[in-house]
């Protein structure tokens, strides 16, 4: 009995810490992104890019992630699996820029996704002139953010030649402060070994009144976006299931400051960007 949870634990673990469910959350954003615009494209060659690039984008940062005193479980999983993640980033980055070059027409806008996710994984590369970014304060979380929520919900949009209109706008920006009050319980759990790496993130340097009125702030601009998308035709079921998210964030703020388990983190929170993904497919909205 107590191998086969052993050995459950250690599937799970993988399908975690190799960041399959990480990439699987981000083709669920995808999806919803294009089944609530009726977007028309040749999608099954952009959810294999955006896969594979997700993919080859948290390995390689995970792989440039050290191991310190008061590193994560994670972490030294990592460490001790560091050639699997290398190679699973080299595999990856081959089969991305195939993609890629089956998307190459949009070379642009995806220019802009491939530099946005560098500079987020940049400051860990170890020479002088990418460390420099390590001191933009809070940069690392807002790159993160823009990169999330630009891929999975501007990036369809651009790749598919559709008009811009103002519910891609209000989408984009619901996305982007869920997925950025998101990152700051992430950025609160981080903060020791940001302050051991020299990288400066908010949390690093901002008192936890600040912190949790700007992830206040965050969520009242994800709610107030989300039920702007009423005036814009989606229905109030959707604004519904789009919200839902957002609230399980805010009931885990003060548990998630206390407990820095890695399921909780990455299995939890991280799914949680892409729920609201999960309902409108199983409710067909």
């Amino acid at each position: 009995m107590t191998s086969k949870k052993g050995i459950g634990y250690s599937v799970f673990d993988l399908f975690i810490n190799t960041n399959v469910y990480i990439s699987i959350c981000a083709i669920l954003k995808v999806e919803q992104t294009n089944h609530l615009f009726f977007l028309t494209y040749n999608r099954t060659v952009f959810y294999l890019f955006v896969f594979f690039a997700t993919l080859c984008s948290y390995n390689f940062h995970w792989y440039l992630t050290p191991l310190t005193p008061s590193a994560s479980p994670r972490i030294a999983w990592n460490h001790r699996y560091r050639r699997l993640l290398l190679c699973i980033y080299f595999i990856t980055l081959l089969l991305s820029l195939y993609f890629a070059w089956q998307l190459r027409y949009h070379w642009l806008p995806l220019s802009i996704g491939v530099m946005a996710t560098f500079l987020y994984s940049a400051p860990k590369i170890p020479h002088k002139y990418f460390s420099l970014l390590s001191k933009i304060a809070i940069g690392k979380t807002l790159f993160l953010t823009f990169v999330w929520m630009y891929v999975t919900t501007a990036l369809p949009v651009l790749v598919a030649d559709a008009a811009w209109t103002t519910q891609h706008t209000l989408f984009c920006i619901s996305r982007f402060c869920l997925i950025y009050a998101i990152c700051i319980l992430f950025d609160y759990r981080d903060r020791d070994a940001d302050r051991e790496q020299g990288v400066k993130s908010m949390i690093t340097w901002m008192s936890e009144k600040k912190i949790l009125m700007i992830f206040l702030i965050s969520l009242a601009l994800f709610v107030i976006s989300t039920v702007a998308l009423y005036g814009e035709s989606f229905s109030i079921f959707t604004i519904i299931l789009l919200l839902i998210p957002g609230g399980i964030v805010w009931g885990l703020y003060n548990y998630a400051r206390k407990h820095f388990t890695d399921y909780l983190y990455y299995f939890v929170l991280d799914g949680l960007m892409m729920f609201s993904s999960l309902l409108t497919l199983l409710f067909g909205i």
